[in-house]
């Protein structure tokens, strides 16, 4: 599959949205992570194109896409979108910013959503509370507003790896094009320029009412705050369940692509033959958040 020759573009109330559509089937929408854009999903692209329609969007800002020039929302861009295809209601899956795009979509356009899976987040309200990823966010910020992108690009893998590990410990192909995509995005944009995205606010207070199943999809290796808010999302919602693959970080996606893909496309399965309804939870004991908990600056947007 050559995905830069599939790409094409919509043209939206702000400017051109660039996004993959490729297989046939029922509709599955796959929303990248910060920084990146479609290509993110180079591991899961021709095996669920083999049974399921793929849109794969560069969110606004990001890749092809273009950038904001008045205020938006990330699910109202996603939602102008599948309307323009006529392909809702679709299944969202969606990794760190893509996952609150996701939760923030099914809870402002319901009618547009069949299924949602997170990976690397909960909804728009949760906050890193680790001192490791707040001084991750304020080496983004420093560097970013230096105008250093090596620093920033530096910064960026280090959360690719994680707390834990080094980024000489991933296989060097991920964080290769991790690096030349976010490199792309963050060349279209300048120190200083106003962050117009609008955050949708009050989710947590809103999940229970979502009444399409749910399933999160996360990494061991992930801080403990984050692994409790995702399970609480898979408990909160009226179908959801939670899933952990061992030994990885925020990408599991990237670093055990076989795992990753065999639970979604299970979970997808189960949609169509309504057996996706499940309230079990894998459960895992997670710790406390450390001394940083009382703070919460910084959303997980990648």
């Amino acid at each position: 599959m050559n995905a830069a020759a599939d790409v094409r573009f919509f043209p939206s109330s702000d400017g051109d949205l660039a996004y993959l559509d490729t297989g046939s089937g029922d509709p599955v929408v796959l929303l990248h992570s910060g920084y990146v854009d479609h290509r993110f999903w180079h591991r899961q692209i021709p095996a669920l194109a083999a049974g399921y329609r793929v849109i794969a969007p560069d969110v606004r800002g990001h890749g092809s896409s273009a950038n904001a020039s008045r205020h938006f929302r990330w699910a109202d861009d996603l939602a102008e979108l599948l309307r323009h295809l006529d392909a809702g209601p679709a299944v969202l899956v969606g990794l760190s910013m893509g996952g609150v795009i996701a939760t923030d979509t099914v809870l402002e356009h319901p009618e547009l959503v069949r299924a949602v899976v997170t990976c690397g987040a909960a909804t728009g309200d949760f906050r890193y509370t680790d001192c490791w990823h707040k001084g991750l966010q304020s080496d983004y910020a420093r560097t970013l507003g230096a105008g250093d992108i090596e620093g920033w690009l530096d910064a960026f893998l280090r959360g690719v790896a994680g707390e834990r590990r080094a980024v000489a410990d991933l296989d060097p192909d991920i964080p290769r094009r991790l690096r030349e995509m976010a490199l792309r995005t963050i060349s279209k944009h300048t120190p200083g320029e106003p962050d117009r995205h609008v955050p949708v606010t009050d989710s947590w207070p809103r999940v229970a009412r979502i009444d399409v199943p749910v399933l999160t999809i996360n990494g061991s290796l992930e801080p403990a705050d984050l692994l409790t808010a995702a399970q609480r999302l898979a408990h909160e919602v009226r179908n959801g369940r939670a899933e952990v693959v061992e030994g990885v970080g925020h990408y599991p996606n990237l670093e055990k692509p076989e795992e990753f893909n065999a639970l979604l496309l299970a979970f997808l399965r189960g949609l169509q033959t309504g057996s996706s309804k499940s309230a079990g939870l894998r459960e895992r004991p997670v710790g406390g958040a450390g001394n940083c908990a009382t703070s919460h600056d910084g959303a997980a947007v990648g």
